[in-house]
């Protein structure tokens, strides 16, 4: 053939074969590095992934909502036809073939849930007119949460075969140790809000009482300032004994500081002087509702309980990157480093609680490492410091105080 050169042409042919096995080799070791070295691996990674999907839905308990999600990663999990999960008081869902078994579900369970025993009822052993149904046989095994029996995971299939026996019983104590982490979540919970319940009953008392002899001494003297520091004492009640989330964006937390300040400052005249350094960046970030106003409280009572001089705290803000630091600094009188441990860890017993609360609920909601910071010593004042994440989806700013009903 005129034009062809024999010796170009398998000149080329090799390098295509060349580019070619470059190409198959790249692709393969992609594969290995992306993908898996075997089978065990690639099922070991799907069913974590599986069982990691169904957690999900599992955070607030054993729940319809939550059961019936949950509850179509769990059938994967068990590679059978049906499953059905079920508390103490009935069927919470059932997800798979063969719906009109359910009904069945509370009179299968009932020996599982009363004595905590798993049940297996083998091929035929199920009851069913439809001749078309699959199921004939089901595993139930309870779930139990702090040694008690909350309720049962039902696999429903042909037969119950001695695998699906263990895996039904493997996965049912994998859903027990999921109920008892949603449990203790609430609990955490609720010890939280008893916190804040606690440091709300320390504060009305205390002072409301003050602040309405500093107001009452303006009355006559100074009736406008009397009524602009009822304005603020109205302000300040609203916002402490309000009705709403447990956050609160850091402006609205110093803004109800302010009003504190005010009130107090009426109170001890000019011994006690404020300097306040915020960050604008960091004002819309979300903190624990009353976690400021409490740790300056302290700094005010505690710093110019012995002092006739003049007292000054000065209030920080500053942003740290992922983080925002608040920093309440005195230079009051100042107090055994060895007492305010003990204080923070519960072993010295004190009427005021707002270092310990603060500190106890800041390490509940952020982890231990997040607690309060304290530096003091007899005579030298006192700082204290902590730090929040400045985004945690987790965590909500509560609405408008002024919108809530205390």
């Amino acid at each position: 053939m005129k034009g062809f050169d024999v010796p170009t042409a398998l000149v080329t042919l090799l390098l295509v074969l060349i580019v070619w096995s470059a190409v198959r080799l790249a692709l393969t070791v992609r594969g290995r590095s992306r993908g898996f070295l075997s089978d065990a691996n690639r099922a070991t990674y799907e069913t974590l992934h599986t069982a990691a999907r169904a957690a999900r839905h599992l955070g607030a308990g054993l729940t319809p909502t939550g059961g019936a999600k949950a509850a179509k990663h769990l059938r994967v999990l068990l590679d059978t036809p049906a499953l059905a999960l079920t508390d103490a008081a009935g069927v919470v869902t059932w997800e798979g073939a063969g719906g009109h078994h359910a009904e069945q579900v509370a009179a299968l369970a009932r020996s599982t849930l009363r004595d905590g025993a798993t049940v297996v009822l083998d091929q035929g052993e199920v009851h069913c007119l439809d001749p078309d149904c699959t199921i004939r046989g089901v595993v139930i095994s309870p779930i139990a949460s702090e040694g008690r029996v909350v309720g049962a995971l039902a696999a429903f299939g042909p037969h119950a075969d001695a695998g699906l026996v263990r895996a039904t019983g493997e996965v049912a104590g994998w859903l027990s140790a999921q109920i008892e982490l949603a449990e203790l979540g609430k609990e955490r919970s609720r010890a939280t809000e008893a916190e804040l319940a606690a440091l709300r009953a320390q504060i009305s008392p205390h002072f409301i009482y003050n602040s309405l002899a500093a107001i009452a001494s303006f009355v006559r003297t100074d009736p406008d300032r009397a009524r602009d520091l009822l304005l603020e004492f109205a302000d300040f009640t609203r916002y402490a004994l309000r009705r709403g989330g447990a956050f609160t964006t850091l402006a609205d937390e110093l803004r109800n500081v302010e009003r504190y300040l005010v009130l107090e400052q009426a109170r001890f005249g000019e011994r006690l002087q404020v300097s306040l350094l915020i960050a604008p960046e960091v004002l819309s970030v979300t903190v624990p509702y009353l976690t400021i106003q409490p740790l300056v409280e302290n700094a005010v009572r505690h710093g110019l309980a012995n002092l006739e001089r003049t007292q000054t705290v000065s209030i920080t803000a500053g942003d740290l990157g992922s983080e925002a630091e608040i920093v309440i600094d005195d230079d009051g009188s100042g107090a055994d480093p060895a007492r305010i441990q003990g204080i923070l860890d519960g072993t010295i017993e004190t009427q005021s609680h707002g270092l310990a609360n603060v500190d106890a609920r800041l390490r509940t909601i952020y982890g231990d490492d997040r607690g309060l910071v304290v530096e003091t010593a007899p005579g030298a004042g006192m700082r204290v410091s902590f730090r929040v994440p400045k985004f945690l989806p987790a965590t909500h700013p509560a609405a408008d105080p002024k919108l809530a009903t205390p």
